[in-house]
C-alpha cells in the first residue's frame, strides 16, 4: 500500500477560495455571485481584490442562477456560490431551465455538502445533490478529495465551457494530494495500485479509502484506489480496467447509495463487465445534528465500513 502523508488539515471550500482568488488574478472573465454567504464560501480575497467583479444577490438563489446565466450572454464566467441544499433543491428548476438546457457556461460552486456539514442538520445536509445534477443533460459534476484538489478543480472549470456542479464541504480534513496537480475533468485518478479488489471513492472518503487499504494491507489484501472526483463524466475506462484485473468491487461516497457514484458504478459494470459490488454510504435516510465525526461513525461512512464492504465484495467472486 502505497503511503500518503500530510502536515496538514484544511476544508474544502478553503481550496475554492483559493482557486477562486487566482482565477481573480488571472481571468478577467470571472464573476463570483454568492447569496448572502461569502464569507462561508471564502471569498474574501477575491471581493478585496475584484470588488467590480462581486455580486452579492442576497438570500435570492434562484435569482442568483438566473443571474449567472445572463452573465454568460456577454462572455462572463459566472460562479454562483452557496451552500449545496440551496445550490440544487431549493434552485433545481432555475438550473434546469436556465443554465443546463440552453447550456449556459455556468459554475455552481456548492460549500457543505453530505454529513459533514455536522450540527446544522438534516434541513441542510444535502445527501441527494450529486445524483440531482448528474442527471441533467450538459452538466459536469466534480467532487474534489482535499484542499489542494478543490482549489485545482476550481481552476479548472473556468477553462471548461458548459455548466459544471463543483462540490466541495465544511470540516478539515487531510490535504494529501500534490499541491501542484493538474486537474483533469473526466480523468479518474489513481490513489493505489492493487490486485484483490477495486476501491472507487469520492470527496470526503478517498481518505477513508487510504486508511482502509492501509487496513487491508495489514491482513494481505491489496486494494486498488480510484478517486473518482469527477461523477460526470464518468472515466468509465479506469472502472473497468480496475475491475477486470480485481474482479470485485466497493464504493464509498459521502452521498446517498440511490443516484450517486455507486449507481453510476453499477451501471459500468452492468453493461459490460458485470462483478460484485457493495456499497458505502447512506442508506435511503435524512442525516441529523451531531459533529461530523460522530455522524461518519452513525452512518458508516468510515474506513472500518470500507473494510467489511470489501470482504463482502472478495466472498462474492
Amino acid at each position: 500500500m502505497k503511503k500518503y502523508e500530510y502536515t496538514e488539515k484544511k476544508d474544502t471550500r478553503s481550496g475554492f477560495g483559493a482557486g477562486i482568488a487566482e482565477l481573480g488574478r488571472s481571468n478577467p472573465n470571472v464573476i463570483a455571485l454568492t447569496a448572502d454567504l461569502a464569507g462561508s464560501l471564502k471569498l474574501d480575497v477575491f471581493i478585496k481584490e475584484n470588488p467590480e467583479r462581486f455580486v452579492q444577490c442576497g438570500i435570492a438563489e434562484a435569482n442568483m442562477i438566473g443571474v449567472s446565466a445572463g452573465l454568460t450572454i456577454g462572455g462572463h464566467i459566472p460562479f454562483a456560490t452557496t451552500f449545496a441544499n440551496f445550490a440544487t433543491g431549493r434552485v433545481y428548476d432555475q438550473i434546469r431551465q436556465s443554465v443546463a438546457y440552453s447550456n449556459k457556461n455556468v459554475k455552481i460552486c456548492a460549500s457543505h455538502a453530505g454529513l459533514t456539514l455536522g450540527e446544522d442538520g438534516a434541513t441542510h445536509q444535502i445527501l441527494e445533490d450529486l445524483g440531482m445534477m448528474k442527471m441533467l443533460p450538459n452538466m459536469t459534476v466534480i467532487n474534489p478529495c482535499d484542499y489542494n484538489q478543490t482549489k485545482a478543480a476550481t481552476m479548472a472549470i473556468a477553462d471548461h465551457v458548459g455548466p459544471v456542479y463543483l462540490r466541495f464541504g465544511r470540516p478539515v480534513i487531510p490535504v494529501f494530494t500534490p499541491a501542484d496537480q493538474k486537474f483533469e475533468i473526466g480523468k479518474a485518478w489513481t490513489v493505489n495500485e492493487g490486485k484483490d479488489v477495486s476501491i472507487f471513492c469520492t470527496g470526503h472518503l478517498v481518505w477513508e479509502a487510504i486508511k482502509a487499504g492501509e487496513m487491508l494491507a495489514e491482513e494481505g489484501i491489496d486494494a486498488d484506489i480510484i478517486n473518482i472526483h469527477t461523477i460526470k463524466p464518468l472515466d468509465e475506462e479506469a472502472i473497468l480496467a480496475s475491475v477486470k484485473k480485481t474482479g470485485c468491487a466497493v464504493s464509498a461516497e459521502e452521498h446517498m447509495i440511490n443516484g450517486g457514484l455507486g449507481d453510476s458504478v453499477a451501471q459500468v459494470l452492468a453493461r459490460n463487465y458485470p462483478a460484485p459490488l457493495e456499497y458505502v454510504g447512506v442508506h435511503d435516510t435524512f442525516g441529523e445534528s451531531a459533529t461530523p465525526d460522530q455522524l461518519m461513525q452513525k452512518y458508516g461512512l468510515t474506513a472500518d465500513k470500507i473494510v467489511e464492504q470489501v470482504k463482502k465484495a472478495m466472498a462474492r467472486k
